[in-house]
């Protein structure tokens, strides 16, 4: 590879340090093919990265109509330039050899290639038997965080409006439900509050379980950059293990898995007590602070240091840091996404930036940021288990706005409960009442929870299974009918990141064989099924990318998410544009929420709110009583312990997460050789302390069991708390040399083989973080650093900088 140099080993590259309130300077990365020169390119295509929820601007580099390599985009907002390593390495995926490149089909067990015709025979058949005998809620969509805007509205609007379906969500759900649902409770309506753009303003950072550094690595990269300048922000962290984030900060706080929301209470309650509030702001943007207060009175710092065993002094610097910071800009992900009371905990950071008035100024604001590229899209279009438009699946006059875009009737829309997320569509189908699962470009056999229990599912005689990807992956195996998708740089779309960043992604080569976008896929199934608006005309009516987006623009305008403002022709431009982006608003807006929540209105809200504990819907007659006028709500939560917590058998909490070096379930970034060879297979982290009272030592074969499963894996030495394993999520089986998933009770490599099904009761995201688990010794190590199991120096403080 040329130009990349030694971006596995110095992930973050070379700094170019700016002071506070200055411009992020621009950085040129890019990475092409060994024997290309820059020179030599036929044709450099526009995109952004679809690996990781920045939107890092670049270009493709193609050569005789094929990927050769890519560059960063110096004018973009969001990344000026800069790519991390799974940006600059992974277009290599989309020549991997295993690509699927003809429909396959089931015959006598096994899948064999056949035809478009025949496999899109065989879905419109069954669809059309299935909702004639058993109607439209026997057939549900599981989608993806990866797909384009143009495809998210275009399946919202063939589920919902033209099978009448209330079964679709995403895996979004695994990663950013809580995102949208902790804003939702706090402000009315999804959107993000923050930019970016904040990192350069703020004197404090906090990052609520968020690893940036390997999540988001290009926005870190403008963290350090900062942190070397003039004026450099002071950092919170709270994360159980001592990330490279960790090592950089201020305070970093490493509490109990599963008492975020006792913490959040104690550094509440102590910037009330100390009086750092914002009285004037409070008084005109908000409602419920009486209740905030008298919630965490009781919820001193002792009282929080005895439940998340942190010394009450760091909670008490902590506390000070966030009640002194004249700007503060807040982060929260998986940490607190994926954990016991989950959107609890995350709207308690909300609280906070509503109580200090840190909401809307340069540097003030709030993040509440995806796992993945275009969750934010899925939300918006209404993939996610939300009507598209944050428009209010409760409030008729919503539906009726959104029946008058599709030119149908409000009643071919259902809407008479809410829709239905992820885990309750996998528990329908085991169940039997779901009979048809399509699944496009996502690997459930892998990411869900109690994989066991998920193969059990896909194995059902009763459940046809129709699986739509790049890859020949461990979901693929179970399926009925499988559809070769095209992929990043084979297809033209749009799509949005986590700060409402839009950027289009052109096509730059052709599809290998007979793979076709996932738009194609969706448009054929539409016209083959004939789903006709309440005139007779064809209810999914365009054909191609530009025309699916300027009907989208019809279904958001006057929504919070407007993207009126914007064409494929003004997304040409130098960098990405956030929404709302309208006639008043021509250049997008940077920020939300300064001048109040509007879109909190009782007749505007996407919700009328849940109960924080329960879950169960408030009502619109309770919400309209607390929030008349429509403001920012200051949500409360007591805290309560997890349903998993350890005993004498399980003495060890779990904790699972991502590598710098991959996506999901490797689908790509395993494909790729500088990646695969940079994590190339599943670990176990201990602290030392926990491996030297048990007599173990780095590189030893251990097995981790919970009462779900269990999993074998090297030991790492880390820097985690006492008493939690982390475990990497990436790994599945389909580069194992069986190919296969573990045997009935045998120990496998994929870590959701560990937990339990249980989710988050407001925004029924699945926690990944609180499983209790026991270890054991299955082999001493040979040597006294097996080839794979020590950690690369991302997570080792004072390396050399390039």
């Amino acid at each position: 590879m040329n130009g990349a140099g030694e971006r596995i080993a110095d992930p973050w590259g070379r700094r170019t340090p700016y002071g506070r309130g200055g411009r992020w300077p621009v950085r040129m990365d890019s990475c092409l093919a060994d024997g290309v020169a820059e020179g030599e390119v036929d044709a450099w295509v526009r995109t952004a990265s679809l690996l990781h929820s920045d939107g890092d601007a670049m270009d493709i580099a193609v050569r005789d109509g094929r990927i050769v390599g890519v560059r960063g985009r110096a004018g973009d907002r969001v990344n000026r330039g800069r790519l991390e390593p799974k940006d600059l390495y992974t277009w290599q995926a989309n020549a991997s050899p295993d690509r699927l490149t003809r429909p396959l089909v089931r015959e006598g067990g096994l899948l064999v290639e056949s035809d478009w015709p025949t496999a899109m025979g065989r879905v419109v058949a069954r669809s059309q038997e299935l909702i004639g005998s058993l109607g439209p809620e026997a057939v549900a969509f599981y989608t993806s965080g990866q797909l384009f805007l143009e495809e998210y509205y275009t399946l919202a609007v063939l589920a919902r409006a033209g099978i009448g379906t209330p079964h679709l969500d995403g895996n979004t759900r695994l990663c950013t439900a809580t995102a949208g649902e902790s804003l939702k409770e706090s402000f009315g309506s999804d959107g993000q509050p923050g930019s970016y753009e904040d990192i350069d303003h703020a004197d404090v950072i906090a990052l609520f379980g968020h690893n940036i550094a390997e999540t988001q690595a290009v926005q870190w990269m403008r963290i350090l950059d900062r942190l070397d300048g003039d004026g450099p922000p002071r950092l919170l962290c709270v994360d159980p293990r001592l990330t490279p984030v960790a090592r950089r900060a201020t305070v970093h706080l490493a509490p109990r898995l599963g008492t975020n929301v006792a913490l959040l209470n104690a550094l509440l309650h102590e910037i009330i007590r100390q009086g750092r509030t914002d009285p004037g702001f409070i008084a005109r943007h908000t409602v419920g602070f009486e209740a905030l207060r008298e919630q965490v009175e009781p919820c001193t710092t002792r009282w929080a240091a005895g439940i998340c065993d942190v010394p009450a002094a760091a909670i008490e610097e902590a506390a000070e840091l966030l009640g002194t910071a004249d700007r503060l800009l807040s982060t929260v992900l998986q940490g607190f996404y994926q954990a016991n009371q989950a959107t609890a905990a995350a709207v308690q950071v909300n609280n906070l930036h509503l109580i200090r008035g840190m909401l809307g100024r340069p540097g003030a604001g709030v993040l509440q940021m995806n796992g993945q590229p275009t969750a934010e899209n899925t939300r918006e279009c209404g993939a996610d288990g939300d009507l598209p438009g944050f428009r209010n699946w409760q409030n008729e006059e919503h539906v009726g706005d959104l029946a008058k875009v599709w030119n149908v009737e409000p009643s071919a829309i259902p809407h008479d409960g809410p829709p239905t997320h992820a885990m309750e569509i996998f528990r329908l189908a085991e169940r039997g009442s779901v009979r048809m699962l399509w699944i496009s470009a996502t690997n459930p056999a892998v990411s869900l929870p109690e994989l066991a229990r998920v193969r059990s599912v896909l194995s059902r005689e009763s459940l046809f299974t129709v699986v739509q990807d790049v890859f020949p992956t461990e979901t693929a195996q179970f399926a009925d009918v499988v559809l070769p998708a095209a992929t990043w740089g084979e297809k033209t779309g749009t799509f949005t990141n986590a700060d409402r960043t839009v950027h289009l992604s052109e096509k730059a080569v052709d599809p290998p064989g007979e793979a076709r976008p996932d738009l194609d896929i969706f448009l054929d199934y539409a016209a083959r099924m004939g789903f006709e608006d309440k005139d007779g005309g064809p209810l999914v009516h365009w054909s191609v990318p530009e025309e699916a987006f300027e009907a989208w623009k019809r279904c958001s305008a006057g929504r919070p998410c407007d993207y009126t403002g914007l064409s494929y022709a003004k997304l040409r431009g130098p960098s990405g544009i956030q929404w709302p982006c309208t006639e008043h608003a021509p250049d997008g807006t940077d920020r939300l929420y300064g001048e109040g929540a509007a879109w909190a209105h009782p007749d505007l809200c996407e919700t009328y709110g849940k109960d924080l504990v329960t879950g169960e819907p408030l009502g619109e007659e309770r919400y309209r009583s607390m929030n008349p006028d429509g403001k920012a709500l200051i949500r409360p939560a007591p805290y309560l312990a997890p349903q998993e917590w350890p005993d004498e058998d399980h003495p060890f909490q779990l904790t699972t997460g991502r590598t710098l070096y991959h996506f999901h379930t490797r689908t790509k970034t395993g494909r790729v050789p500088q990646l695969a060879r940079a994590a190339p297979d599943v670990w176990v982290e201990i602290a030392g302390s926990d491996a030297a009272r048990l007599e173990l030592a780095a590189g030893d074969l251990v097995e981790v069991t919970t009462r779900c499963g269990t999993l074998r894996g090297r030991l790492r030495l880390g820097s985690v708390r006492p008493g939690v394993l982390f475990v990497p999520f990436h790994y599945g089986y389909w580069d194992t040399p069986a190919g296969n998933a573990p045997a009935p009770g045998g120990a496998g490599r994929a870590a959701n083989e560990l937990i339990p099904t249980l989710w988050d009761p407001v925004s029924k995201q699945p926690q990944f973080k609180t499983a209790a688990a026991a270890l054991t010794l299955v082999e001493r190590a040979a040597g006294p650093d097996p080839a794979g199991t020590a950690p690369h120096d991302v997570s080792l403080p004072g390396r050399p900088r390039r």
